[in-house]
């Protein structure tokens, strides 16, 4: 029996160590791989925009793997569920860098997933790339293992309300946003901008994250009888404030959504409720094809990722994918994460094929630029 007991045991080695680990090493230096994690929202009602993101992501990288990798290793992104809840995104974090060893974060969705974890990517110097939130804490101060493509929570808001009360001359300005940080900071963003102008919010109403329970809010928002909503939530709980304020109150009253909010699947979920809805976006016009990185976006998709349809959350995340190519490959040597860092600084501009990112020591924010689109019937640059 103990013989037995015995030869199991060795045979169960002997397996182990036949079996290849995943990664070893300090930053996955396994052979011929180089793991990059995403921990991002595949479930819930925030579900489309890790989806998308994801998608863009696996775009550009299968599109560099094809093309022989970095420097003969292929790049894999590994990618885990957090529900758009921080303790989830945390988990993984603290997977993919003490079992999964990854060379870095990437793609992270959302301002309270990124909040959870920035301190563990900081305290690990693992840098934390491309992150789909605007917040002020991601960039300011600065944070050395933070890189960031899309612009401000605040520069989104400037360009929102620029356009409400300077163009349109609107005076009633309300705010509905999630209670949570990234609520409070689109809300700040806001209240920065009325204040340059004189200006202050006439009403605010909240609601929960993940949830689509916005009708305490909603009677919070129209005591005030405002012209015109700023929104700052995801897509389901934006598309309910929005089609039930329409049927409640008024259908001429303006709704603005920044980014974050995913605009096709707004789009989507508004259907003929999308007239007076404007969204901010940090990314250029995914469908302009005058722009040679758009061609590529689009080829790149209708080849590994056939089953998504270009839009401005997978085009973030394919320009992310691009990115990083781009600084690995100017890295001179061995691929370290200082080195990483370092080589993205110093080489400041990057055009990826008509879209260009400016970067150096003190700016680790790619893309200033902001835009305004209508959402209905189709997109439309509109400022």
């Amino acid at each position: 029996m103990c013989h037995s007991v015995e030869l199991r045991g060795i045979v169960y080695l002997l397996i182990l160590l036949l079996l290849p680990f995943p990664c070893f090493g300090n930053e996955a230096e396994l052979k011929n791989m180089l793991y990059l994690g995403q921990s991002c929202a595949l479930s819930g009602p925030a579900r489309n925009l890790g989806i998308e993101m994801r998608a863009g992501l696996l775009a550009a990288f299968a599109e560099e793997n094809n093309n022989g990798g970095i420097s003969g290793r292929e790049i894999v992104l590994l990618t885990k569920d957090d529900g758009y809840e921080p303790y989830r995104a945390v988990e993984n974090t603290r997977a993919f860098i003490d079992k999964d060893k990854v060379f870095l974060l990437i793609g992270e969705v959302g301002t309270p997933t990124s909040e959870a974890v920035i301190a563990v990517t900081e305290k690990e110097r693992v840098p934390f790339f491309a992150p789909y939130s605007g917040a002020e804490f991601l960039r300011k101060p600065l944070k050395k293992c933070v890189v960031n493509i899309r612009g401000s929570y605040y520069q989104e808001m400037e360009k929102v309300i620029a356009y409400y009360v300077d163009t349109l001359k609107l005076s009633r300005i309300a705010c509905f946003y999630q209670n949570d940080s990234f609520g409070f900071t689109g809300l700040r963003g806001a209240e920065i901008a009325l204040q340059k102008r004189g200006l202050s919010l006439v009403s605010t109403g909240t609601y929960e994250r993940n949830t689509v329970a916005v009708l305490g809010g909603m009677k919070d928002i129209y005591d005030s009888d405002p012209q015109a909503v700023v929104i700052v939530g995801a897509y389901a709980a934006s598309a309910e404030f929005i089609k039930l304020s329409k049927l409640r109150y008024s259908n001429t009253v303006l709704f603005s959504n920044i980014s974050f909010v995913g605009s096709a699947s707004l789009q989507k979920a508004l259907g003929s409720f999308g007239n007076n809805v404007i969204i901010s976006q940090v990314v250029p016009f995914p469908w302009n094809g005058e722009i040679p990185l758009v061609r590529e976006y689009v080829h790149a998709l209708d080849t590994y990722q056939h089953d998504h349809s270009p839009d401005f959350t997978s085009f973030e995340g394919y320009i992310a994918g691009r990115l990083f190519v781009a600084i690995a490959r100017k890295v001179e040597g061995e691929l370290t994460r200082e080195k990483f860092i370092k080589t993205m600084e110093e080489t400041g501009e990057f055009d990826l094929g008509g879209v260009i990112l400016q970067f150096g020591p003190d700016d680790h924010q790619g893309l200033d630029t902001i835009n305004l689109t209508a959402i209905f019937p189709n997109f439309l640059v509109i400022e």
